[in-house]
């Protein structure tokens, strides 16, 4: 959707202000910690765009909350995984070769949006290790939900993932749907799915080194009809962020409804 269009679908510019003060009706509060997954196009015409989506999340939670982000990198992976768009299997040798390796401070997002591509260059902002599926932090806890995430099982235990559970996070979603609720993901290791290997490239020693580790066979196809079946038992906070339909939801609760839903199906 271009300028143009936005501005024809929006009634008012969105302004910061006008964003922290969507996201405080919606529940959202100073000192929370919270995982946001959000498209910029679905808010309208904003005024300043991504960069005024973070400040208004941020003057929102302060520092004594915490902001969190997945920066996920998926095609910092094995290419015989691709699939939007595959290359064809003749590339896959020279891609395995010469891939950069991962590096949390300058290898790009993708396909994750302009508002997490924005949050991840924030000052103060801390991006955890994982080659496809790291997560970007801000504020009071940051350093604690980073560190340590394992490479094998990259959204299990030991990922960012499960130290939000542990917080009793918030789950926040702007303009997109259950399919983009990446907590869900726990739910799949903890009602043990289909286990599958990878490889990236990281840094070992200051040597990149194509690394090989495991992964899961995820289902997030299931994940809209979780999140329907989620919402008639548990609370969930719905509102309006600018223009975008906006859900706040507890994390723990989720993952906890979702891994049942997978060891029942």
């Amino acid at each position: 959707m271009g300028a143009d269009d936005l501005i024809k679908k929006t009634k008012d510019p969105v302004t910061r202000s006008s964003l922290a003060y969507d996201l405080r009706q919606l529940g959202l509060q100073a000192g929370m910690t919270v995982i946001v997954h959000s498209s910029l196009k679905s808010i309208g015409w904003v005024c300043g765009r991504e960069v005024a989506v973070v400040q208004a999340l941020m003057e929102v939670l302060t520092e004594e909350g915490t902001l969190v982000m997945p920066t996920h990198s998926a095609n910092f992976s094995d290419p015989k995984h691709w699939e939007n768009p595959a290359v064809p299997e003749h590339w896959h040798t020279v891609i395995r070769e010469e891939m950069p390796a991962y590096d949390p401070r300058i290898t790009p997002t993708y396909f994750m949006g302009r508002i997490v591509e924005a949050f991840r260059n924030f000052p103060g902002v801390v991006r955890s290790d994982h080659p496809t599926e790291s997560f970007a932090a801000w504020g009071k806890r940051k350093e604690a939900i980073v560190e340590g995430h394992a490479l094998d099982f990259g959204l299990g235990e030991k990922s960012p993932l499960a130290k939000l559970y542990d917080l009793d996070a918030k789950v926040l979603l702007i303009g997109v749907s259950y399919e983009n609720n990446t907590s869900m993901h726990l739910a799949e290791y903890r009602a043990s799915g289909t286990i599958i290997e990878n490889a990236s490239p990281i840094l070992i020693n200051g040597q990149r080194v194509w690394t090989v580790y495991k992964d899961l066979a995820y289902q997030d196809e299931h994940f809209e009809a979780i999140g329907v079946q989620f919402e008639k038992v548990h609370l969930v906070n719905n509102g309006r962020v600018g223009q975008a339909h906006a859900k706040l939801m507890d994390q723990r609760r989720l993952v906890d409804f979702t891994t049942h839903w997978f060891k029942t199906v």
